[in-house]
């Protein structure tokens, strides 16, 4: 199956509404899809409703931010009730700390020389809910500070670099739970993405698995063959399902397009297998 789980739009940090978002996977065969706006569940209606008139199957996605050994990690619920009070609830608690963190990366790049980054971000923002790094990347780019997003992030929005600043998300087990009880599946977003120590990541799994986590996302728009064979051997061995994602986010700035990325193994049991 074309399954992509994996996908953003300008509720979060996307580029396409999420009609296009829809739109676009559907022209490109794409014949399961989930929408997954980090933090946010405010373009699951429109994207549902649009991908019932094309006849693309879809499910209900969210990316949750989460604190764990220093790093940001992404947990992707997939097939939930998005009108749970617990989902609700706990991402409005993870979005109450974005505006700090934003005033706070914009007040770290003034010291180093970039002045009015938050009224620059904000430009490039259509949820003003949510003003993510991405939303910084695209002013510095459209500031000529630095040639494209990718660049920005390795010079200014990394742990060590000028605009990174520290941040309080939620706990691995909050966002796994709120998944849960909300009768949607946990996924580990793009799991090479992470800058951990092999027994970190060890960790990360066995507290996923312990909290009631199912899944991990193999193929990724991220992810190169060799991670994706690793993390393939990682399913096998912890049970795992797999899932199958681009991560996209939009055409100058994702290196996969909607329903572009490679194959699951087919050895492997695929998350979709579980979605109503």
């Amino acid at each position: 199956m074309n399954a992509d789980l994996h996908c953003h739009s300008t509720v979060s940090d996307g580029w396409l509404e999420p009609e296009a978002v829809v739109r676009r996977a559907a022209a490109n065969g794409v014949e399961l899809l989930a929408l997954t706006d980090h933090d946010e569940l405010g373009g699951l209606d429109e994207a549902a409703r649009v991908a019932g008139e094309l006849g693309l199957r879809f499910v209900n996605g969210v990316e949750i931010s989460v604190s764990f050994a220093g790093e940001t990690i992404h947990i992707v619920g997939l097939g939930f009730d998005h009108r749970h009070p617990a989902l609700i609830e706990g991402l409005k608690q993870v979005r109450s700390g974005r505006d700090a963190r934003a005033r706070r990366i914009s007040e770290a790049l003034e010291k180093a020389g970039i002045r009015d980054a938050l009224g620059g971000a904000r430009q490039f923002a259509r949820n003003p809910d949510l003003v993510s790094r991405a939303h910084f990347a695209r002013f510095l780019v459209a500031s000529g500070v630095m040639p494209d997003v990718k660049t920005v992030f390795e010079h200014y929005l990394v742990r060590g670099k000028p605009g990174f600043v520290e941040h309080e998300w939620a706990s691995l087990e909050e966002a796994v739970g709120w998944i849960r009880e909300a009768g949607g599946i946990a996924v580990i977003a793009h799991p090479a993405r992470y800058r951990l120590s092999t027994a970190a990541l060890e960790e990360l799994f066995d507290r996923f698995v312990a909290a009631g986590g199912e899944a991990v996302e193999v193929v990724s728009g991220a992810h190169s063959e060799d991670e994706m064979r690793r993390f393939a051997s990682i399913a096998r061995r912890r049970n795992l399902l797999a899932s199958r994602a681009s991560d996209f986010h939009g055409e100058s700035e994702s290196p996969v397009d909607l329903g572009r990325c490679n194959p699951l193994p087919s050895d492997l049991t695929p998350v979709w297998s579980r979605l109503g």
